[in-house]
């Protein structure tokens, strides 16, 4: 996946484009593999790195969602088990079985969420990743030994999916690319092309060279998740708003605090959420919170209130309490829900939705990572109708994605680029230097930045930080004290010079700073 070659696609065509896709994120790439993939001639512009917002910023969990089944909205369920399972089996390198102990301190808790876990085990079908069962007070403790046993009466035990959402989004990325689409990072829409009030293309911005481009296609499809309304409006400046931001934290600790290979999920907290402490990468992810807010930003930032609720609630359930000391990295998304008459955003549905306008720009808004690939063919589906395109079915279904092979051992570092780890392996065959570490206490290899410049469309430091690798959301101060290294790598490897790695530095501490748990 080469960005100047995807350029020259872009500035090589002479005819229209069956299919604009605005946003590079799960939604928008989802989108891009589907309309790609049926053949329709397909392009997608995100304004940053892709899965730069929200797609990033995940629990990493493929779920059907616990929740939503006590909220009683079995569709949304039923529908997000079975794209579980096809995740599970179209992304093998990624996607993995969880196991998940819900622990019980209240006499009816066991039965209760016994049940209704046989009910989830149920609905998922053929696409099942195992059977919940009831667990001892022991058995918890054997699985989960830092819980808190005072008053422990054991506990129910399930199955769920764990996946990475930034690598995930970059094997999607290339995945359109192989199926015939154009896909391009930092690439800014500005403007909406028109021929008699209809969508006819889009006007954008390479954010890197400047120079400016008009693209021509049948019909547009805006994917942008928070953004959406401003793509909207920019359509029909009279729009309503339709998406209701919330805020969604997450805090990563050393694994001593959850030793096991166990998750934890906790389902009341007190403003309604599930809690969750999940093993990832060697570390603990615990989160999220569900916090409305007005404003929009692409570094959406940690609220000391949401920071204190975690700790407070993995103190609850820890045998060790966690403090500011102990944390690693802190992170921040928003989640683009579709506006609702619900009173707090937990209650809001995460359904999807898609909206086309008079002039036939289509909208899609909502949903979740676990069922992309059902709002793709979606989307998709209704986009072939507004664009005329001669109609295809989706494929996606047992579409390979990128890297996709059996992995059973998700303890290294690079497990997750699938079949592509022999690239990088011969990366460090060929120059064994790049087998050293970025840092003492991260994981990732130089090889790893090198591979992202020439294979991933890696632009930034950030990009290689943040979603290339995972650094940052791992270990922050590593993250930081690593970027001048890979600065270097970089800048070597895509020929720039001082002022290029001091501006990339500069960027990065800036954003980066937000993850320290100061």
């Amino acid at each position: 996946m080469n960005r100047i070659q995807l350029i020259e696609q872009l500035e090589g065509n002479k005819g229209q484009w069956d299919v604009i896709i605005i946003g590079g994120g799960a939604t928008g790439l989802g989108a891009a593999v589907d309309a790609a993939a049926r053949g329709y001639r397909t392009i997608l512009f995100e304004q940053a790195d892709f899965a730069k917002g929200t797609s990033s910023r995940s629990t990493k969990l493929v779920h059907g969602g616990v929740r939503y089944l006590q909220q009683g909205n079995i569709k949304l369920v039923m529908d997000a088990l079975k794209e579980r399972g096809i995740m599970k089996q179209n992304a093998p390198h990624l996607v993995k079985n969880q196991s998940f102990i819900v622990p019980n301190y209240k006499w009816w808790e066991g039965p209760y969420y016994g049940l209704g876990l046989k009910v989830y085990d149920w609905m998922s079908g053929s696409l099942g990743l195992g059977t919940s069962e009831w667990l001892s007070t022991e058995e918890v403790l054997q699985l989960a030994p830092t819980l808190d046993a005072e008053g422990l009466r054991g506990g129910v035990l399930y199955h769920d999916g764990q996946f990475d959402d930034a690598r995930l989004a970059i094997n999607l990325a290339q995945t359109a690319v192989e199926q015939g689409g154009v896909v391009l990072n930092y690439f800014k829409v500005t403007g909406l092309l028109k021929a008699q009030d209809k969508m006819a293309g889009v006007q954008v911005k390479d954010e890197i060279s400047g120079k400016v481009y008009e693209v021509q296609g049948k019909v547009v499809i805006n994917a942008t998740g928070v953004f959406s309304d401003g793509v909207q409006q920019m359509d029909d400046p009279q729009k309503p708003l339709s998406i209701s931001p919330s805020q969604g934290i997450h805090v990563v600790l050393n694994k001593e605090f959850l030793p096991g290979e166990a998750a934890i999920m906790i389902p009341h907290t007190d403003d309604g959420r599930v809690l969750f402490a999940v093993p990832w990468h060697q570390k603990i992810i615990v989160g999220t919170t569900d916090t409305s807010v007005d404003h929009i930003s692409d570094e959406p930032l940690a609220q000391e209130d949401e920071i204190q609720f975690i700790l407070e609630h993995a103190a609850r359930y820890l045998t060790k309490d966690p403090s500011r000391a102990d944390v690693k990295s802190i992170f921040a998304g928003l989640r683009p829900l579709v506006k609702s008459t619900a009173r707090k955003t937990a209650e809001i549905s995460r359904d999807h939705s898609i909206i086309v306008s008079d002039s036939g720009l289509v909208s899609i808004l909502g949903g979740k990572w676990t069922t992309y690939r059902k709002m793709a063919a979606d989307v998709i589906n209704i986009a072939a109708v507004q664009g005329a395109l001669a109609y295809q079915e989706p494929v996606t279904k047992e579409l390979a994605i990128h890297g996709a092979q059996p992995t059973s051992d998700y303890s290294t570092a690079d497990y997750y680029y699938g079949t592509d780890k022999v690239g990088v392996d011969a990366l460090i065959a060929n120059k064994p230097e790049l087998g050293a570490l970025l840092h003492p206490d991260l994981p990732y290899t130089r090889a790893t930045i090198i591979w992202a410049v020439q294979q991933e469309m890696c632009m930034t430091i950030e990009d290689a930080l943040s979603r290339r690798t995972r650094a940052l959301l791992l270990d922050a101060k590593a993250a930081i004290a690593a970027a001048p290294v890979v600065a270097q790598l970089m800048a070597a490897e895509m020929k720039q010079g001082p002022e290029w790695v001091e501006q990339q530095l500069a960027t990065f501490n800036a954003v980066a700073k937000a993850y320290l748990p100061l």
